[in-house]
C-alpha cells in the first residue's frame, strides 16, 4: 500500500458508537427543558408522558392493533430477561445464536433457567444458523440483527404462520431501522438508545396477543422477582402497558424518547428511518467495492445489516498476521480513528472477530458516514507500517 494524504474532510458528527447511538441531527440539551423532571411518575402528567412515548412508537412502527407495549426497567436486557423468565418452560425452546447477545439468551435459558428440553441452533460470526431447522412447534428465542456481527435475518419468510410456540425476538438493533413482520412475531423487545439515539435504562416490551394469552395461562414454576412480573391475580396488568412503569423511569430519558419520537415523524416514519439506514449500508458497501482493504463480517449480502454494521480487514497484509497481531493491528486501527477525532467508538465488538464496527442507525448522517470512509484507508495505511 502507497503514502495516504491524510483526508481533507472530517464527519461533521463522528459518533458511531453501537449504543448508546449518535443522537438524531440537530439534537440539543434544550429539547429536554420540558421534562418533568422532579415529578412523581406516577403522577397525571408525567404518566401521560410516558404514555406517549408507547402510543407514538406504536404509531412510527406500525404496530398492529391488539398488541401491547410497556416501558420496562434494564433496558433491552431487562426486556428479553422479563420474556423469557414469564414465558418459557410451558414448553421445548429453540434458541437461535450468532453473536455475543443471542449466545447470552442461550446461557440465561440453559443455565439459569436450567429448562430441561432446550436446543441451541448455533453459528459462527459472519453466518447465520440453519433457520430451516427451527421447529415452530416450540417455543423460539432469537435476535432479529446480531449487534455483536453485523448479521441479520433477511425477512420473515422462515417463520411459520401456523406456529404452536412463540416468537420471541430480540430487535433492539433492528427496531426503527428494520421492517419487521408483525404477523410472524410474538414477543418483540428494544431500548430507546439505538436506533433513535436514546438515553440508556429504559427497554420496551411489546407482546402479542398469543403472548398475553400465554402469560394468562401459564405459570412459570419459579419465584419471579418483582421487576419481572406482569400479571397480577392470573391476568395482565394492563397498566404497565399504559404508562404505569414497575420501577422509577427517569423523566428527563422520557423526553428525550419523544423528541426522538416526534423527529422519526418527521422522517417519515419507519419507511423513512429504513431510507436513511439503508443509504448508511449502500454507502459502505460502495467504499468496500471488491474488499481490497476491508470486507463485510456477513457472508451473505441479503444478511448484512443496515445498523451495526461490522467489517473485517481483508488486505492481504492483515490476514497474514498471527491472530494475536490481528488483534492489536485492528485495536489499533480504531484507536487511530478516535484519536483524530473520526470515527469515536468504533472498535469490533470485545468477541467478536478484529476489525471494525460503524453503526449505521437512522440518526447517523450519510454524509458523515462518506467522509469517514478515506479516513479507514488512511488509517490502515499507518497500521500496516507498524504491523506488517
Amino acid at each position: 500500500m502507497n503514502a495516504i494524504a491524510k483526508p481533507a474532510i472530517r464527519p461533521a458528527n463522528p459518533r458511531f458508537s453501537s449504543g448508546p447511538c449518535a443522537k438524531r441531527p440537530g439534537w440539543t440539551l434544550d429539547v429536554l427543558a420540558g421534562a418533568f423532571t422532579g415529578r412523581s411518575h406516577r403522577a397525571a402528567a408525567p404518566k401521560a408522558r410516558l404514555n406517549e412515548v408507547i402510543e407514538r412508537s406504536k404509531a412510527v412502527l406500525g404496530m398492529p392493533a391488539g398488541w401491547r407495549l410497556g416501558i420496562v426497567p434494564a433496558s433491552d436486557t431487562g426486556a428479553v430477561e422479563m420474556a423469557l423468565w414469564s414465558l418459557l418452560g410451558e414448553r421445548g425452546v429453540d434458541v437461535l445464536a450468532w453473536e455475543s447477545f443471542s449466545t447470552d439468551w442461550a446461557t440465561d435459558i440453559a443455565k439459569q433457567l436450567k429448562l430441561p428440553d432446550v436446543r441451541t441452533l448455533k453459528a459462527e460470526y459472519g453466518r447465520l444458523p440453519d433457520l430451516g431447522a427451527v421447529d415452530w412447534k416450540r417455543d423460539v428465542v432469537f435476535v432479529w440483527n446480531g449487534t455483536t456481527s453485523g448479521v441479520r435475518v433477511p425477512n420473515g419468510d422462515w417463520i411459520a404462520a401456523d406456529r404452536e410456540g412463540l416468537a420471541i425476538c430480540d430487535a433492539t438493533s433492528a427496531a426503527f431501522a428494520m421492517d419487521l413482520p408483525w404477523d410472524k412475531l410474538d414477543v418483540v423487545t428494544w431500548s430507546w438508545q439505538k436506533v433513535l439515539g436514546g438515553e440508556a435504562a429504559h427497554g420496551m416490551l411489546a407482546l402479542s396477543p398469543r403472548a398475553v394469552a400465554r402469560l394468562e395461562s401459564y405459570t412459570p414454576a419459579w419465584p419471579m422477582p418483582k421487576i419481572f412480573r406482569m400479571t397480577k391475580g392470573g391476568k395482565l396488568n394492563e397498566g404497565i402497558f399504559k404508562g404505569e412503569t414497575i420501577n422509577t423511569p427517569s423523566m428527563i430519558c422520557v423526553e428525550d424518547a419523544v423528541d426522538g419520537l416526534e423527529w422519526a415523524a418527521s422522517v417519515g416514519n419507519l419507511a423513512g428511518l429504513v431510507k436513511r439506514s439503508e443509504a448508511n449500508l449502500a454507502a459502505i458497501a460502495r467504499f468496500i467495492g471488491n474488499g481490497e482493504e476491508f470486507g463485510f463480517l456477513a457472508e451473505d449480502v441479503a444478511t448484512r445489516s443496515c445498523t451495526s454494521i461490522c467489517l473485517k480487514v481483508t488486505a492481504p497484509w492483515f490476514t497474514a498476521l498471527e491472530a494475536d497481531k490481528q488483534a492489536a493491528a485492528a485495536k489499533k486501527l480504531s484507536s487511530m480513528l478516535d484519536k483524530e477525532g473520526v470515527a469515536l467508538d468504533a472498535a469490533n465488538y470485545r468477541d467478536a472477530p478484529p476489525g471494525l464496527r460503524i453503526w449505521g442507525g437512522a440518526t447517523v448522517e450519510t454524509s458523515d458516514i462518506e467522509a469517514l470512509l478515506p479516513w479507514l484507508s488512511w488509517a490502515l495505511a499507518q497500521v500496516k507500517a507498524e504491523f506488517a
